[in-house]
């Protein structure tokens, strides 16, 4: 069990610098809307192409962060009846859900999605707007995301065995962390203070 969450430490390490670098897509992504909007309104000037980078920027920031969501215990989830049991239940609870729905689904995206990607790649496929962009490098995203997910939902079924036997702490219990926001503004501080 302690190689395993080893592999888990390791699991959480690159979903975090993954949920650190989709952060930054946010403020990418606000960006190019202000950029277009003001080019719209000031100039009477639009572009197809900007218009898709932004929904491919926000795809990658939901697919790509999903991961993240999930090691950061963010996710929806509806306690009702499950917020009322002991920690150990929970953990049951999660285990279940995990193992029956979390990773079969997951997974399943994963398996279709891959040839999707790999026709629009060998048939470089367009988009239909004029002056559009590639359509690969979205459709990349989808099964990039669903891996990063199911690595991390191993990792969390790692981490609730390990706290079942004892071997770790409670993995819903949330630390006090900044929120996404505030590590941003402190990222952008950190980075004007570099010479």
């Amino acid at each position: 069990m302690n190689g395993l969450l080893r592999i888990s430490q390791l699991i959480d390490a690159l979903t975090e610098r993954v949920g650190k670098a989709i952060i930054w897509l946010v403020l990418v992504v606000t960006l190019i809307s202000a950029g277009n909007a003001v080019m719209r309104y000031t100039l009477n000037y639009s572009s197809n192409a900007w218009l898709e980078i932004q929904w491919y920027l926000f795809s990658a920031i939901f697919l790509l962060g999903a991961g993240y969501t999930l090691l950061r215990n963010e996710h929806v989830r509806i306690d009702l009846i499950a917020g009322r049991l002991s920690k150990r239940a929970q953990a049951m609870i999660d285990i279940f859900g995990i193992v029956f729905f979390l990773l079969p689904l997951a997974i399943a995206v994963l398996v279709l999605s891959w040839p999707i990607f790999l026709l629009a790649l060998t048939d470089n496929e367009q988009s239909s707007n004029a002056g559009g962009l590639v359509v690969w490098p979205v459709r990349l995203l989808v099964p990039t995301g669903f891996f990063l997910l199911i690595i991390q939902a191993i990792s969390e079924l790692i981490k609730r065995i390990g706290f079942l036997q004892g071997r770790c702490p409670d993995p819903t219990g949330k630390a006090h962390r900044p929120r996404p926001e505030d590590e941003l503004a402190l990222a952008i501080e950190a980075q004007k203070k570099q010479p």
